[in-house]
């Protein structure tokens, strides 16, 4: 009975810790913290997620980490404002896409930090991102895809103590 509630705050920090490397990359890419706090949430049975699940976003997790192993780190002018801009906005979308239907959670998800990369290419700092480019793509498999991947799996999370 103590061990689920351990596992459940070492789930819950380990989910708090993803969002915080959402916004402030530092040493990982913020889907592993958030698989392995998903992962502690369901031993501690407060969640229940189906093995192919796990296996899927296991998956997704290990191709993230190692594009964002080869990925140069930062943003062109040495700033990483863009992780403001994709993070909040694909939060808010799988926030929406929760609130339509838990089943499209992660299309929200995609369609936010889309919109974030649209938003922040229309800033200074990001004028060198042009939306018809072939860089606009590029960039959006490096730097949003691991966020995309990250906020899936919270949200899966949150979704299993809500359901």
């Amino acid at each position: 009975m103590i061990l689920q509630y351990i596992l459940l705050v070492l789930g819950i920090f380990s989910l708090a810790v993803a969002l915080w490397l959402l916004f402030y990359p530092r040493w990982a890419t913020a889907a592993v913290p958030a698989y392995v706090g998903m992962l502690l949430l369901h031993w501690s049975y407060f969640i229940d997620v189906k093995l192919s699940t796990f296996l899927f976003w296991g998956v997704a997790t290990l191709i993230v980490w190692g594009i964002v192993r080869m990925s140069p780190q930062g943003e062109i002018d040495g700033n990483n404002s863009s992780n403001l801009y994709v993070s909040a906005s694909a939060i808010a979308g799988g926030l929406l896409g929760m609130v339509v239907d838990p089943r499209i959670l992660v299309l929200g998800v995609i369609l936010g930090a889309f919109v974030g990369q649209l938003a922040y290419s229309r800033t200074p700092a990001g004028r060198w991102l042009g939306v018809a480019s072939s860089t606009f793509l590029q960039y959006f498999c490096a730097k949003c895809l691991p966020v995309v991947v990250a906020v899936s799996i919270i949200g899966i999370a949150i979704e299993g103590f809500l359901l």
